[in-house]
């Protein structure tokens, strides 16, 4: 908006003739060249100047002409990124990364072992309250995804074990809801902090992994390891899809191409399209060439 009306202009004395499609246009150049802002960044802002006009035009039909103009524009094309996640050996070098004898190691290792052993969103772990928590055998966590949607995770019983050695050592009243993860304030840990904890002991983990390194990791990554490791580990993807809280199984057959493991074997599978061909490595010996050429 304040685009559209100047620099110096009051974006609430805007009319609708105004956000012409060439405006509307110039803004999404400007995003590109002035603010070097990415291409998903600017297919964000046109999705919701489309929401708007849609809105428009169904509310006023009178600028339906100016309406169908806008929702022209179409949108650009964006590289899909492959996501990222860490293989079996990458976990565990994180894991072992957490000190238990410094302050907030047994909340960090509970944590990301939470995490790994769930494959829970970042936000429904840190949601977490206490009473969610069934860590008598067989354990068990209840999390809380989109929509409300619950359902229910079981726990390895190491992960179960970490948890109650949490929630014992600070003591909560039984049977009154808590936070199960709290930040060095006593308050409920954030979303950033969780990343903040997982950037911390990847990079320690890194100095004995090389592979860490190149990997740009984020909690969601966590969650893309759990899957793939389900999947490795021979889980079909409907139980994967129910692990995972997604409404639908065509979100987790994303997973099947990141399983490298599995690629490997369909490929071993294969018959290869070229022959391996017998190399003379008498050829090869120039002494013998050249001891050959005399005869």
């Amino acid at each position: 908006m304040q685009f559209g009306a100047g620099r110096n202009g009051d974006p609430s004395q805007l009319t609708v003739e105004q956000l012409s499609v060439e405006r509307v246009t110039a803004f999404l150049q400007s995003l590109e060249t002035d603010r070097h802002n990415r291409v998903s960044t600017r297919n964000v802002r046109l999705g919701a100047i489309h929401s708007f006009f849609r809105y428009l035009g169904r509310e006023h039909p009178e600028h339906l002409q100016q309406t169908q103009r806008v929702l022209s524009i179409p949108f650009k094309r964006t590289a899909t990124r492959q996501i990222e996640h860490l293989d079996f050996d990458e976990i565990q070098a994180v894991l072992k990364a957490v000190p238990l004898d410094q302050e907030n190691g047994s909340r960090d290792l509970a944590l990301l072992s939470l995490m790994f052993n769930t494959g829970a969103r970042v936000s429904e772990i840190v949601g977490l309250e206490t009473v969610d928590l069934r860590l008598a055998a067989p354990g068990s966590v209840l999390l809380r995804g989109k929509g409300r949607k619950e359902r229910t995770c079981p726990l390895w019983p190491e992960t179960a074990h970490l948890l109650q050695n949490l929630i014992d050592h600070r003591g909560p009243q039984p049977g009154q809801p808590a936070p199960v993860f709290l930040n060095h304030r006593g308050s409920r840990l954030t979303r950033f902090g969780v990343r903040l904890i997982l950037n911390k002991y990847t990079g320690v983990a890194a100095q004995r992994q090389a592979s860490l390194k190149s990997k740009r990791l984020h909690p969601h990554s966590i969650r893309h390891s759990t899957a793939v490791h389900l999947l490795s580990s021979g889980v079909d993807l409907s139980t994967i899809a129910h692990w995972l809280g997604h409404a639908s199984v065509n979100t987790t057959n994303k997973y099947l191409c990141l399983d490298l493991e599995a690629k490997r074997e369909a490929l071993a599978k294969a018959k290869p399209l070229l022959k391996r061909r017998r190399t003379r490595k008498w050829r090869q010996d120039p002494g013998l060439i050249a001891w050959l050429a005399a005869l």
